[in-house]
C-alpha cells in the first residue's frame, strides 16, 4: 500500500514553478485573462471586495490586481480623498490595468507597481485595508506565512485584510481531489491550488471577523475578512 494516496488532500500542495515562470505565463495571457476567468472568478472577487467595506478617504492596497477589475472599484470607493495602490508580478497585467484606469479617468488616483508580495515595497503602517482575490493560493506553501507577515507589516493597527481563495477546508470533495490531481500533473499551468485560508490567517496572528463558504464551479471557495491585532 502506498504511504500517501495519489488523491490525498491532507496537506497543501506545493507550487513548483518559479516566479519568473509565473511572470512569463501571466504576461502571455494578460490580454485574454478576463475572457479566461471573468465568468467564474469575477463574482466572488466582487463579493469579497464588498465584505471588506472600503470607505472614502482610505488608503488601500490590492495584491495581484490582474486586469484591474477590482482595483478600479477600489479607486472609486476610496474617492478623491483616498488612495489606491496595486502590486502585481506581471508587467503585462500592469499595462492592461493601466489602460483600464486611463479609460475610466482614474489613473491619477492609483499607484501601480510591479513586484512580489513576499517583499512588499511599502513602509510599515501604510494601509487601512489590503485585498487579495485568488492570489494567495498562487504562492508556494512556505511563502504564504511570509506574505501574510508582510501584509501585517504594511497594515495600520486595526487594518483589514480581505481574501477570496480556493479552499481546502472541505478536503474530501471529489472535485477538489480531481483538481489537485491535475495540479500535480500540470503545475506550471494550473499553478493555483486550494489552501487553508482561515488557518493561515490565524497562524499569522490575524483576528477573523467574517467568513463565507462558496463554490467555484463546484470547488470549495472561501471569503475571509480579518483584522491586524496588536
Amino acid at each position: 500500500m502506498k504511504q500517501e494516496d495519489e488523491f490525498s488532500t491532507s496537506a497543501t500542495l506545493p507550487v513548483p514553478r518559479t516566479k519568473e515562470e509565473a511572470k512569463q505565463l501571466y504576461d502571455r495571457i494578460s490580454r485574454y485573462y478576463d475572457f479566461l476567468t471573468a465568468a467564474f472568478e469575477a463574482k466572488h472577487a466582487q463579493r469579497a471586495l464588498e465584505r471588506l467595506s472600503i470607505e472614502q478617504g482610505e488608503t488601500v492596497l490590492e495584491i495581484g490586481f490582474g486586469t484591474g477589475r477590482c482595483l478600479q472599484r477600489i479607486v472609486e470607493q476610496v474617492g478623491q480623498t483616498g488612495k489606491a495602490h496595486g502590486i502585481d508580478i506581471s508587467s503585462g497585467m500592469l499595462e492592461v490595468t493601466r489602460r483600464r484606469l486611463e479609460r475610466s479617468g482614474l489613473i491619477d488616483r492609483a499607484q501601480l507597481q510591479r513586484g512580489d508580495a513576499s517583499a512588499l515595497p511599502y513602509q510599515a503602517n501604510t494601509f487601512d485595508a489590503v485585498f487579495m482575490s485568488f492570489t494567495l493560493e498562487l504562492f508556494d506553501t512556505p511563502e504564504i506565512p511570509q506574505v501574510l507577515q508582510e501584509v501585517n507589516r504594511v497594515l495600520r493597527p486595526g487594518g483589514r485584510l480581505g481574501i477570496a481563495s480556493m479552499s481546502k477546508e472541505n478536503g474530501r470533495s471529489l472535485l477538489l481531489r480531481l483538481y489537485e490531481w491535475a495540479h500535480r500533473r500540470w503545475p506550471k499551468y494550473l499553478d493555483c491550488r486550494p489552501i487553508y485560508v482561515e488557518q493561515s490567517l490565524r497562524g499569522a496572528g490575524y483576528q477573523i471577523t467574517r467568513k463565507e463558504k462558496l463554490r467555484l464551479f463546484g470547488l470549495p471557495t472561501e471569503i475571509v475578512v480579518a483584522v491586524k491585532t496588536g
